[in-house]
Protein backbone atom coordinates (compact mmCIF):
# COMPACT_ATOMS: atom_id res chain seq x y z
CA UNK A 1 0.00 0.00 0.00
CA UNK A 2 1.31 3.30 -0.85
CA UNK A 3 1.19 6.48 1.44
CA UNK A 4 0.30 9.74 0.75
CA UNK A 5 1.45 12.38 2.20
CA UNK A 6 -1.05 15.64 3.13
CA UNK A 7 0.53 19.27 1.71
CA UNK A 8 1.08 22.12 3.31
CA UNK A 9 -2.17 24.04 4.40
CA UNK A 10 -3.60 26.01 6.65
CA UNK A 11 -5.39 22.69 8.44
CA UNK A 12 -1.50 20.69 8.47
CA UNK A 13 0.32 23.90 10.30
CA UNK A 14 -0.25 22.57 13.85
CA UNK A 15 1.42 19.15 12.44
CA UNK A 16 4.71 20.93 11.16
CA UNK A 17 7.65 19.93 13.51
CA UNK A 18 9.11 22.29 15.87
CA UNK A 19 12.15 23.82 13.62
CA UNK A 20 10.32 25.92 10.94
CA UNK A 21 8.76 29.10 11.32
CA UNK A 22 4.86 29.49 11.08
CA UNK A 23 2.75 32.49 10.55
CA UNK A 24 2.72 33.66 14.24
CA UNK A 25 -1.11 35.37 13.01
CA UNK A 26 -4.77 34.28 12.64
CA UNK A 27 -5.04 34.40 9.33
CA UNK A 28 -8.67 34.54 9.14
CA UNK A 29 -8.33 38.10 10.63
CA UNK A 30 -5.88 39.52 7.89
CA UNK A 31 -8.00 41.98 4.99
CA UNK A 32 -6.65 42.39 1.62
CA UNK A 33 -4.58 45.84 1.62
CA UNK A 34 -2.07 45.02 -1.49
CA UNK A 35 -2.82 43.10 -4.84
CA UNK A 36 0.67 41.92 -6.90
CA UNK A 37 1.07 41.38 -10.21
CA UNK A 38 3.53 39.13 -11.19
CA UNK A 39 3.09 36.67 -8.34
CA UNK A 40 6.98 34.35 -8.86
CA UNK A 41 9.54 33.17 -6.76
CA UNK A 42 11.10 36.97 -6.07
CA UNK A 43 8.04 38.15 -4.90
CA UNK A 44 7.34 35.08 -2.94
CA UNK A 45 11.41 35.02 -1.03
CA UNK A 46 11.15 39.55 -0.86
CA UNK A 47 8.08 41.69 -0.49
CA UNK A 48 5.78 38.59 0.29
CA UNK A 49 8.09 38.05 3.45
CA UNK A 50 8.42 41.57 4.86
CA UNK A 51 4.72 41.76 4.53
CA UNK A 52 4.44 38.70 6.67
CA UNK A 53 6.38 40.24 9.22
CA UNK A 54 4.41 42.79 9.32
CA UNK A 55 0.93 40.88 9.80
CA UNK A 56 2.75 38.74 12.52
CA UNK A 57 3.47 42.98 14.45
CA UNK A 58 -0.45 43.05 13.98
CA UNK A 59 -0.86 45.22 10.69
CA UNK A 60 -3.91 43.45 9.77
CA UNK A 61 -5.04 45.34 7.16
CA UNK A 62 -1.88 44.41 4.62
CA UNK A 63 -2.71 40.67 3.32
CA UNK A 64 -1.78 40.15 -0.23
CA UNK A 65 -3.94 39.26 -3.47
CA UNK A 66 -1.59 37.60 -6.00
CA UNK A 67 -2.06 37.92 -9.43
CA UNK A 68 -0.65 36.14 -12.30
CA UNK A 69 -0.89 37.81 -15.82
CA UNK A 70 0.08 34.44 -17.82
CA UNK A 71 0.42 31.24 -15.79
CA UNK A 72 -1.91 29.40 -13.55
CA UNK A 73 0.91 27.30 -12.11
CA UNK A 74 1.36 29.32 -9.04
CA UNK A 75 -2.24 29.95 -8.49
CA UNK A 76 -2.28 26.03 -8.80
CA UNK A 77 0.65 24.63 -6.57
CA UNK A 78 -0.78 27.15 -3.52
CA UNK A 79 -4.70 27.20 -3.82
CA UNK A 80 -4.42 23.78 -2.32
CA UNK A 81 -2.24 25.04 0.49
CA UNK A 82 -4.28 28.29 1.12
CA UNK A 83 -1.58 30.32 -0.17
CA UNK A 84 0.95 28.68 2.34
CA UNK A 85 4.81 27.97 1.13
CA UNK A 86 7.84 27.39 2.31
CA UNK A 87 10.81 29.72 2.34
CA UNK A 88 13.84 27.99 2.60
CA UNK A 89 17.16 30.55 3.63
CA UNK A 90 19.80 28.80 2.61
CA UNK A 91 23.52 29.33 3.50
CA UNK A 92 26.90 27.45 2.37
CA UNK A 93 26.66 25.57 6.05
CA UNK A 94 22.82 25.57 6.87
CA UNK A 95 19.24 26.00 6.07
CA UNK A 96 16.11 27.72 8.33
CA UNK A 97 12.84 26.77 6.85
CA UNK A 98 9.64 30.29 6.91
CA UNK A 99 6.26 29.21 6.19
CA UNK A 100 4.62 32.52 4.86
CA UNK A 101 1.29 33.17 5.19
CA UNK A 102 1.11 36.46 3.64
CA UNK A 103 -0.64 35.39 0.43
CA UNK A 104 -4.24 35.26 0.84
CA UNK A 105 -5.48 34.03 -2.67
CA UNK A 106 -4.48 33.73 -5.77
CA UNK A 107 -5.89 35.31 -9.44
CA UNK A 108 -5.31 34.41 -12.88
CA UNK A 109 -5.96 37.48 -15.20
CA UNK A 110 -5.86 35.51 -18.53
CA UNK A 111 -8.77 33.29 -16.72
CA UNK A 112 -10.54 35.64 -14.99
CA UNK A 113 -9.59 39.73 -15.39
CA UNK A 114 -13.04 40.66 -14.08
CA UNK A 115 -12.05 39.00 -11.31
CA UNK A 116 -8.29 40.82 -11.10
CA UNK A 117 -10.32 44.57 -11.79
CA UNK A 118 -12.49 43.67 -8.57
CA UNK A 119 -9.66 43.12 -6.29
CA UNK A 120 -7.70 46.07 -7.37
CA UNK A 121 -11.19 48.65 -6.90
CA UNK A 122 -11.82 46.97 -4.17
CA UNK A 123 -11.38 50.47 -1.56
CA UNK A 124 -9.41 48.02 0.86
CA UNK A 125 -6.56 47.86 -1.85
CA UNK A 126 -4.21 50.80 -0.80
CA UNK A 127 -1.21 49.64 -2.46
CA UNK A 128 -0.29 47.31 -6.02
CA UNK A 129 3.06 46.16 -6.52
CA UNK A 130 4.67 44.74 -9.70
CA UNK A 131 7.43 42.73 -10.21
CA UNK A 132 6.61 41.34 -13.50
CA UNK A 133 9.88 41.41 -15.13
CA UNK A 134 11.56 43.87 -17.30
CA UNK A 135 10.14 42.75 -20.88
CA UNK A 136 6.41 42.88 -19.38
CA UNK A 137 6.73 47.10 -19.44
CA UNK A 138 6.64 46.67 -22.98
CA UNK A 139 8.85 49.61 -23.71
CA UNK A 140 10.17 50.39 -27.49
CA UNK A 141 13.68 50.71 -28.38
CA UNK A 142 13.71 54.98 -27.18
CA UNK A 143 12.24 53.71 -23.83
CA UNK A 144 9.08 55.19 -24.47
CA UNK A 145 5.79 52.95 -24.33
CA UNK A 146 5.37 49.86 -27.56
CA UNK A 147 2.03 51.67 -28.22
CA UNK A 148 2.00 48.97 -31.47
CA UNK A 149 2.67 46.13 -29.11
CA UNK A 150 -0.09 43.50 -29.95
CA UNK A 151 -1.67 43.01 -26.06
CA UNK A 152 -0.95 47.03 -26.08
CA UNK A 153 -3.26 47.57 -29.20
CA UNK A 154 -5.61 44.84 -27.27
CA UNK A 155 -6.45 46.68 -24.40
CA UNK A 156 -6.88 49.84 -25.99
CA UNK A 157 -9.51 47.93 -27.95
CA UNK A 158 -10.72 46.06 -24.40
CA UNK A 159 -10.17 48.37 -21.56
CA UNK A 160 -12.53 45.94 -19.78
CA UNK A 161 -10.47 42.86 -20.77
CA UNK A 162 -6.86 43.58 -20.37
CA UNK A 163 -4.10 41.91 -20.92
CA UNK A 164 -1.08 43.83 -19.40
CA UNK A 165 -0.23 45.58 -16.50
CA UNK A 166 -1.03 48.95 -18.35
CA UNK A 167 -4.10 47.97 -19.13
CA UNK A 168 -4.87 46.26 -15.96
CA UNK A 169 -3.76 49.67 -13.39
CA UNK A 170 -5.28 52.24 -16.17
CA UNK A 171 -8.97 50.26 -15.98
CA UNK A 172 -8.78 50.16 -12.38
CA UNK A 173 -7.42 53.72 -11.36
CA UNK A 174 -10.47 54.71 -13.76
CA UNK A 175 -13.11 52.69 -12.14
CA UNK A 176 -11.76 53.87 -8.77
CA UNK A 177 -12.18 57.19 -9.93
CA UNK A 178 -15.45 57.12 -11.26
CA UNK A 179 -16.61 55.68 -8.13
CA UNK A 180 -14.90 58.13 -5.88
CA UNK A 181 -12.34 55.48 -4.44
CA UNK A 182 -9.06 57.29 -4.06
CA UNK A 183 -6.55 55.61 -5.76
CA UNK A 184 -4.09 53.08 -4.58
CA UNK A 185 -0.36 53.29 -4.97
CA UNK A 186 1.90 51.74 -7.44
CA UNK A 187 5.12 50.28 -6.12
CA UNK A 188 7.40 48.73 -8.86
CA UNK A 189 10.02 46.60 -7.51
CA UNK A 190 11.07 45.48 -11.37
CA UNK A 191 14.93 46.23 -12.43
CA UNK A 192 13.83 49.05 -13.83
CA UNK A 193 15.91 52.63 -13.99
CA UNK A 194 13.91 55.28 -11.82
CA UNK A 195 11.52 52.32 -11.95
CA UNK A 196 8.61 54.32 -10.22
CA UNK A 197 9.16 57.34 -12.66
CA UNK A 198 9.32 55.18 -15.26
CA UNK A 199 6.46 53.28 -14.81
CA UNK A 200 4.29 56.36 -14.22
CA UNK A 201 5.36 57.80 -17.40
CA UNK A 202 5.09 54.37 -19.19
CA UNK A 203 1.20 53.98 -17.69
CA UNK A 204 0.32 58.01 -18.35
CA UNK A 205 1.38 57.33 -21.78
CA UNK A 206 -0.98 54.45 -21.95
CA UNK A 207 -3.68 56.37 -20.40
CA UNK A 208 -3.20 58.78 -23.31
CA UNK A 209 -3.24 56.73 -25.64
CA UNK A 210 -6.86 54.75 -23.89
CA UNK A 211 -8.60 58.53 -23.34
CA UNK A 212 -7.99 59.26 -27.50
CA UNK A 213 -9.30 55.97 -27.83
CA UNK A 214 -12.00 56.49 -25.75
CA UNK A 215 -12.88 59.86 -27.34
CA UNK A 216 -12.40 60.71 -23.53
CA UNK A 217 -9.28 63.33 -25.09
CA UNK A 218 -11.65 66.42 -24.65
CA UNK A 219 -11.70 66.24 -20.84
CA UNK A 220 -8.91 65.83 -17.98
CA UNK A 221 -9.61 61.78 -18.80
CA UNK A 222 -7.44 59.09 -17.08
CA UNK A 223 -4.05 60.23 -18.41
CA UNK A 224 -4.49 63.33 -16.05
CA UNK A 225 -5.43 61.30 -13.14
CA UNK A 226 -2.80 59.39 -13.01
CA UNK A 227 0.13 61.88 -14.16
CA UNK A 228 -0.99 64.34 -10.86
CA UNK A 229 -2.89 61.79 -8.45
CA UNK A 230 -1.17 58.92 -8.21
CA UNK A 231 1.65 58.02 -6.38
CA UNK A 232 4.18 55.91 -8.01
CA UNK A 233 7.51 55.38 -5.59
CA UNK A 234 10.44 54.13 -6.61
CA UNK A 235 12.35 51.40 -5.07
CA UNK A 236 15.46 48.95 -5.15
CA UNK A 237 15.16 45.52 -4.39
CA UNK A 238 18.05 42.60 -3.70
CA UNK A 239 17.50 39.07 -3.13
CA UNK A 240 18.92 35.77 -4.87
CA UNK A 241 16.13 33.58 -5.67
CA UNK A 242 17.36 30.77 -7.61
CA UNK A 243 15.11 28.29 -9.33
CA UNK A 244 13.55 25.51 -6.60
CA UNK A 245 14.24 22.09 -8.14
CA UNK A 246 12.36 19.14 -7.55
CA UNK A 247 15.16 17.85 -5.25
CA UNK A 248 14.67 21.09 -3.24
CA UNK A 249 10.88 19.91 -3.16
CA UNK A 250 11.63 16.26 -1.63
CA UNK A 251 14.10 17.62 0.88
CA UNK A 252 11.49 20.00 2.14
CA UNK A 253 8.67 17.67 2.41
CA UNK A 254 11.05 15.52 4.28
CA UNK A 255 11.49 18.10 6.63
CA UNK A 256 8.17 19.31 7.26
CA UNK A 257 6.52 16.32 6.91
CA UNK A 258 3.91 17.66 4.59
CA UNK A 259 3.66 18.09 0.43
CA UNK A 260 4.90 21.54 -0.34
CA UNK A 261 4.27 21.97 -4.40
CA UNK A 262 5.99 25.57 -4.82
CA UNK A 263 8.50 26.32 -2.14
CA UNK A 264 11.24 28.86 -2.43
CA UNK A 265 15.07 29.12 -2.14
CA UNK A 266 16.92 32.12 -1.38
CA UNK A 267 19.73 33.86 0.75
CA UNK A 268 19.91 35.30 3.90
CA UNK A 269 20.55 38.48 2.52
CA UNK A 270 17.75 40.65 1.45
CA UNK A 271 17.36 44.62 0.64
CA UNK A 272 14.94 46.70 -0.18
CA UNK A 273 15.12 50.35 -0.51
CA UNK A 274 11.63 52.56 -1.04
CA UNK A 275 10.71 55.99 -1.72
CA UNK A 276 8.56 57.09 0.89
CA UNK A 277 5.79 58.90 -1.21
CA UNK A 278 2.56 56.83 -0.34
CA UNK A 279 -0.50 58.42 -1.05
CA UNK A 280 -3.13 55.84 1.03
CA UNK A 281 -0.66 54.72 4.12
CA UNK A 282 1.78 51.88 3.79
CA UNK A 283 2.53 49.10 6.30
CA UNK A 284 5.66 50.17 8.73
CA UNK A 285 8.36 48.42 6.77
CA UNK A 286 10.81 50.26 8.05
CA UNK A 287 10.26 48.25 11.48
CA UNK A 288 11.52 44.86 9.70
CA UNK A 289 14.62 46.26 7.90
CA UNK A 290 13.15 48.15 4.81
CA UNK A 291 15.33 51.60 4.33
CA UNK A 292 12.54 54.22 3.62
CA UNK A 293 14.35 57.14 1.52
CA UNK A 294 13.88 60.38 -0.40
CA UNK A 295 15.36 59.26 -3.26
CA UNK A 296 16.22 55.86 -4.21
CA UNK A 297 18.37 56.27 -7.48
CA UNK A 298 21.89 56.10 -5.67
CA UNK A 299 20.68 52.50 -4.00
CA UNK A 300 19.33 51.50 -7.47
CA UNK A 301 22.75 52.37 -9.37
CA UNK A 302 24.99 50.64 -7.23
CA UNK A 303 22.55 47.00 -7.05
CA UNK A 304 22.12 47.08 -11.18
CA UNK A 305 25.91 48.63 -11.83
CA UNK A 306 27.48 46.20 -8.68
CA UNK A 307 25.39 43.15 -8.27
CA UNK A 308 22.90 42.77 -11.39
CA UNK A 309 26.39 43.66 -13.55
CA UNK A 310 28.38 41.06 -12.48
CA UNK A 311 25.69 38.97 -12.03
CA UNK A 312 25.42 39.37 -16.18
CA UNK A 313 29.06 38.85 -16.45
CA UNK A 314 29.28 35.88 -14.19
CA UNK A 315 26.33 34.24 -15.87
CA UNK A 316 27.53 34.57 -19.75
CA UNK A 317 31.43 34.07 -18.94
CA UNK A 318 30.17 31.14 -16.78
CA UNK A 319 27.86 29.73 -19.48
CA UNK A 320 30.99 30.15 -22.17
CA UNK A 321 33.38 28.63 -19.86
CA UNK A 322 31.44 25.38 -18.64
CA UNK A 323 30.12 26.57 -15.23
CA UNK A 324 26.21 26.04 -14.42
CA UNK A 325 26.07 27.52 -11.39
CA UNK A 326 27.15 31.03 -9.94
CA UNK A 327 28.81 29.80 -7.51
CA UNK A 328 31.32 27.28 -9.74
CA UNK A 329 31.92 30.53 -11.99
CA UNK A 330 33.23 32.74 -9.06
CA UNK A 331 35.25 29.92 -8.12
CA UNK A 332 36.81 30.14 -11.45
CA UNK A 333 40.08 32.35 -10.68
CA UNK A 334 39.61 33.79 -14.38
CA UNK A 335 35.90 34.76 -13.73
CA UNK A 336 36.74 35.82 -9.89
CA UNK A 337 39.70 38.85 -11.08
CA UNK A 338 37.13 39.70 -14.11
CA UNK A 339 34.68 40.48 -11.32
CA UNK A 340 37.15 42.36 -9.34
CA UNK A 341 38.07 44.23 -12.67
CA UNK A 342 34.52 45.13 -13.24
CA UNK A 343 33.76 46.23 -9.86
CA UNK A 344 36.65 49.08 -10.33
CA UNK A 345 35.14 50.24 -13.17
CA UNK A 346 31.61 50.56 -12.16
CA UNK A 347 31.73 51.69 -8.75
CA UNK A 348 33.91 55.51 -10.55
CA UNK A 349 30.35 55.73 -11.88
CA UNK A 350 28.58 56.09 -8.58
CA UNK A 351 27.62 59.63 -6.84
CA UNK A 352 30.00 59.93 -3.91
CA UNK A 353 28.45 61.78 -1.62
CA UNK A 354 25.24 59.35 -1.17
CA UNK A 355 26.52 57.56 1.61
CA UNK A 356 27.22 54.74 -0.43
CA UNK A 357 29.67 52.13 1.07
CA UNK A 358 30.92 50.21 -2.02
CA UNK A 359 33.58 48.49 -0.53
CA UNK A 360 31.66 46.53 2.19
CA UNK A 361 28.44 46.00 -0.45
CA UNK A 362 31.01 44.48 -2.90
CA UNK A 363 32.22 42.39 -0.05
CA UNK A 364 28.77 40.93 0.98
CA UNK A 365 27.98 40.37 -2.91
CA UNK A 366 31.51 37.80 -3.17
CA UNK A 367 30.05 36.20 -0.41
CA UNK A 368 26.74 35.40 -1.60
CA UNK A 369 28.16 35.02 -4.98
CA UNK A 370 30.41 31.93 -3.80
CA UNK A 371 26.96 30.57 -1.59
CA UNK A 372 27.30 26.83 -2.51
CA UNK A 373 23.82 26.42 -1.10
CA UNK A 374 21.87 27.81 -3.92
CA UNK A 375 23.15 26.30 -7.09
CA UNK A 376 21.99 29.71 -8.70
CA UNK A 377 21.60 28.83 -12.41
CA UNK A 378 24.02 30.54 -14.63
CA UNK A 379 21.06 30.10 -17.18
CA UNK A 380 18.48 31.79 -15.54
CA UNK A 381 20.37 34.80 -14.86
CA UNK A 382 21.25 35.00 -18.68
CA UNK A 383 17.52 34.98 -19.49
CA UNK A 384 16.08 38.53 -21.13
CA UNK A 385 20.10 40.02 -21.51
CA UNK A 386 18.27 42.41 -24.24
CA UNK A 387 16.43 44.29 -21.58
CA UNK A 388 18.54 43.98 -18.67
CA UNK A 389 22.20 45.20 -20.10
CA UNK A 390 21.49 48.83 -21.25
CA UNK A 391 21.07 49.09 -16.86
CA UNK A 392 23.46 47.05 -15.74
CA UNK A 393 26.40 47.52 -18.35
CA UNK A 394 25.73 49.84 -21.25
CA UNK A 395 24.79 52.82 -18.68
CA UNK A 396 28.17 52.64 -17.01
CA UNK A 397 30.33 52.03 -19.98
CA UNK A 398 28.63 55.43 -21.50
CA UNK A 399 29.64 57.23 -17.93
CA UNK A 400 33.16 55.89 -18.05
CA UNK A 401 33.52 56.75 -22.01
CA UNK A 402 32.39 60.91 -20.93
CA UNK A 403 34.70 60.48 -18.09
CA UNK A 404 37.64 58.81 -20.18
CA UNK A 405 38.16 56.18 -17.59
CA UNK A 406 38.53 52.51 -18.68
CA UNK A 407 36.05 50.35 -19.01
CA UNK A 408 37.06 47.38 -20.96
CA UNK A 409 35.44 44.75 -18.46
CA UNK A 410 32.03 46.43 -18.68
CA UNK A 411 32.19 45.95 -22.59
CA UNK A 412 33.35 42.33 -22.58
CA UNK A 413 30.22 41.70 -20.47
CA UNK A 414 28.40 43.11 -23.75
CA UNK A 415 30.30 40.86 -25.91
CA UNK A 416 29.95 37.68 -24.34
CA UNK A 417 26.51 38.35 -24.19
CA UNK A 418 26.39 38.33 -28.07
CA UNK A 419 28.94 35.14 -27.92
CA UNK A 420 26.31 33.24 -25.54
CA UNK A 421 23.64 33.65 -27.56
CA UNK A 422 25.47 32.50 -30.80
CA UNK A 423 26.63 29.43 -28.85
CA UNK A 424 22.84 28.31 -28.33
CA UNK A 425 22.07 25.22 -30.11
CA UNK A 426 26.02 24.39 -30.68
CA UNK A 427 28.17 24.38 -27.87
CA UNK A 428 25.26 25.60 -25.22
CA UNK A 429 21.54 24.37 -25.75
CA UNK A 430 19.62 25.52 -27.94
CA UNK A 431 17.17 27.20 -25.48
CA UNK A 432 19.07 26.87 -22.37
CA UNK A 433 18.46 30.78 -21.97
CA UNK A 434 16.39 32.98 -23.48
CA UNK A 435 15.68 36.90 -24.95
CA UNK A 436 12.47 38.87 -25.84
CA UNK A 437 14.58 39.36 -29.81
CA UNK A 438 15.67 35.78 -30.28
CA UNK A 439 14.06 35.27 -33.21
CA UNK A 440 15.83 38.16 -34.88
CA UNK A 441 18.96 37.61 -33.03
CA UNK A 442 19.18 34.16 -33.95
CA UNK A 443 19.10 35.33 -37.54
CA UNK A 444 21.44 37.79 -37.03
CA UNK A 445 24.09 35.50 -35.92
CA UNK A 446 23.21 32.54 -37.45
CA UNK A 447 24.67 34.69 -40.83
CA UNK A 448 28.23 34.72 -39.15
CA UNK A 449 29.05 38.42 -39.94
CA UNK A 450 32.48 40.15 -39.57
CA UNK A 451 32.97 41.32 -35.82
CA UNK A 452 31.95 44.59 -36.43
CA UNK A 453 29.00 44.19 -38.23
CA UNK A 454 27.71 41.89 -35.68
CA UNK A 455 27.65 43.94 -33.17
CA UNK A 456 26.31 47.02 -34.65
CA UNK A 457 23.50 44.97 -35.98
CA UNK A 458 23.27 43.94 -32.48
CA UNK A 459 23.29 47.25 -31.12
CA UNK A 460 20.49 48.68 -33.82
CA UNK A 461 18.46 45.87 -32.97
CA UNK A 462 18.00 46.19 -28.96
CA UNK A 463 18.31 49.77 -29.50
CA UNK A 464 21.69 49.82 -27.38
CA UNK A 465 23.08 53.40 -26.53
CA UNK A 466 20.37 55.06 -28.53
CA UNK A 467 22.10 57.60 -29.93
CA UNK A 468 24.59 58.64 -28.19
CA UNK A 469 27.60 60.75 -29.56
CA UNK A 470 29.71 57.75 -28.45
CA UNK A 471 27.55 54.81 -29.40
CA UNK A 472 30.16 53.97 -32.07
CA UNK A 473 32.90 54.07 -29.56
CA UNK A 474 31.60 51.76 -27.81
CA UNK A 475 30.27 49.25 -31.10
CA UNK A 476 34.12 49.30 -31.79
CA UNK A 477 35.19 48.31 -28.30
CA UNK A 478 32.55 45.73 -28.12
CA UNK A 479 33.80 43.94 -31.30
CA UNK A 480 36.90 43.50 -30.48
CA UNK A 481 36.01 41.24 -27.38
CA UNK A 482 33.67 39.44 -29.83
CA UNK A 483 37.01 38.92 -31.89
CA UNK A 484 38.40 37.11 -29.52
CA UNK A 485 35.91 34.78 -27.43
CA UNK A 486 34.79 33.77 -31.32
CA UNK A 487 38.89 32.28 -31.92
CA UNK A 488 39.13 30.95 -28.27
CA UNK A 489 36.34 31.67 -26.43
CA UNK A 490 36.79 32.95 -22.89
CA UNK A 491 40.53 32.34 -22.64
CA UNK A 492 42.03 34.88 -25.12
CA UNK A 493 39.06 37.52 -23.99
CA UNK A 494 40.67 37.55 -20.32
CA UNK A 495 44.09 36.96 -21.27
CA UNK A 496 43.99 40.52 -23.44
CA UNK A 497 42.70 41.80 -19.89
CA UNK A 498 45.98 40.58 -18.22
CA UNK A 499 43.58 37.85 -16.67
Amino acid sequence: MVMTRSHLSDATLHKLPAGPKVPAYDRGRIAPGIVHLGVGAFHRAHQAAYVDECLAAGETEWGITGVSLRSPDTRDALTPQDGLYTLAIRSSGEEELRVIGSIQSMLVAPEDPGAVLAALTDPRTRIVTLTITEKAYLRAAGGGLDAAHPDIIHDLANPQLPKTAHGFLAEALARRLAAGTPPFTVLCCDNLPANGATLHRLLTEFAGLRDATLATAGDTGIADHIANHVAFPSSMVDRIVPATTDADRARIAGELGVDDAWPVMTEPFRQWVVEDNFSAGRPDWEKFGVTMVGDVGPFEDMKLRLLNGAHSGIAYLGLLSGHATVDRAFADPAIRQFVDGLWAEAIPTLPEDAGLDTSTYTAELAERFSNTALAHRTAQIANDGSQKLPQRIIASALECLEAGTEFVHLTLVVAAWIAACAARGKTLPENHFTDPLDAALTALLDQQLPANETVTAVFDLAGFAGDHAERQTLIELVAVHLVHLRRDGPTLAFAALGI
